[in-house]
């Protein structure tokens, strides 16, 4: 008998785009990558040195290179804590983020980042540009599939 999950490691990236009225200006519902430093994280989770390997920061980037496994950061990275930690379902654990109307106002934001305690990047997720100015508030969730 042959046994087989051929699900891989994945990501999916939820964010919502207002205006400081509350005004839907877009929603975005995409997948995302997992760069190799997630696996290096989770490897020596699960074999006990699990000192500052959890997820605790989303970044906000201007990087425009396409994401790769081999990226370990962003490009002129505002970091902040992300909001909460969730389980919608078996084998996914999902980060609540935002940023509100009084940060990262002048970025062209291209890319989004996870980033573990120890400062590894675990995902990174590139897209067009949102010029990010104090009548926009983006949030959204960061899911990591297994």
């Amino acid at each position: 008998m042959h046994l087989s999950d051929a699900a891989a490691l994945r990501g999916h990236f939820h964010l919502e785009i207002r205006r400081s009225d509350g005004t839907l200006v877009d929603a975005i519902d995409e997948e995302n990558l997992i760069v190799n430093g997630a696996k290096d994280q989770l490897a020596r989770l699960v074999g006990g040195n699990g000192t500052n390997r959890h997820i605790t920061q989303i970044g906000f980037g201007t990087g425009t290179n396409a994401a790769s496994p081999n990226n370990t950061g962003l490009t002129g990275a505002f970091w902040k804590p992300v909001t909460s930690v969730s389980y919608p379902a078996t084998g996914q654990v999902a980060f609540a983020w935002s940023l509100s109307t009084a940060e990262g106002n002048g970025l062209a934001i291209t890319e989004f980042g996870l980033r573990c305690a120890d400062g590894t990047l675990f995902a990174r997720k590139v897209r067009q540009a949102i010029h990010k100015s104090d009548d926009l508030a983006l949030t959204g969730t960061w899911t990591i599939i297994f």
